[in-house]
């Protein structure tokens, strides 16, 4: 193993890794880790107690974080119709259809998210090889196959985020930026995990919410004390 940084040897200075700490205990200690170069992503992972493998076990949904993720989403529509101008006007900044869908089937991925109308979603669906794997396919659940194209934009622009489980029955998203001051952290940790309490499904047992880590790009991991998080 090669010699440790001095800057990695303050940041495991700055806390214990077997504490629990509070979300606003953990933001301090990310916050006062020494700065890097680029304004890191800071983010939150949760260790859920459900059984991803069972259908009736999946969690899935969205949130609008009341402070957005810090990134500046490039939102791509795939409609036609009246529903170009809607979604022109709602600050979208990529409308179209057959076009852009050749583009993408060959590969081009040059946004961050897509809206679908329903009209769309035979010529949509073909694209699943290319959008699928990069979590880019528009689905009903997440509110992005839709006829209300106008909400849709401006909703992902404000801070809209789909959350859903992962094979490891993990739930990993953004939560903000470095930048961002310690209320507007904490304010949007706090709509995330109530989100997903709320998307508990009916059939889960035991406990749901079994740990919780907040960490930033180039920063460490802090474990946090649940409950005090999730009762809020």
């Amino acid at each position: 193993m090669g010699k440790r940084s001095k800057r990695i040897r303050k940041i495991e200075s700055s806390f214990d890794k077997e504490k629990l700490y509070s979300l606003e205990e953990a933001i301090e200690i990310l916050l006062s880790c020494p700065p890097v170069k680029f304004d890191q992503t800071v983010e939150l992972s949760i260790k859920t107690g459900i059984d991803p493998r069972k259908s009736d076990q999946q969690v899935r949904s969205t949130v609008l974080l009341p402070h957005g993720t810090g990134k500046q989403l490039r939102v791509l529509v795939l409609t036609k119709g009246d529903n170009e101008k809607k979604a022109k006007d709602a600050g979208a900044d990529l409308v179209g259809n057959d076009e852009l869908i050749q583009k993408i089937q060959a590969g081009w991925t040059d946004f961050d998210a897509v809206i679908a109308t329903p009209d769309m979603m035979r010529e949509v669906g073909k694209l699943g090889k290319v959008l699928g794997p990069r979590g880019l396919m528009p689905t009903p659940k997440a509110g992005t196959v839709t006829t209300d194209v106008e909400k849709a934009v401006i909703e992902l622009k404000k801070g809209k985020v789909e959350f859903k489980v992962d094979k490891s029955s993990v739930i990993n998203n953004s939560v903000g930026k470095i930048s961002f001051d310690k209320q507007k952290i904490a304010e949007n940790v706090t709509a995330l995990v109530s989100a997903i309490n709320r998307a508990k499904p009916s059939s889960a047992k035991g406990q749901y919410l079994k740990n919780m880590v907040l960490s930033s790009t180039m920063g460490p991991g802090i474990n946090l004390e649940i409950n005090s998080i999730a009762s809020n």
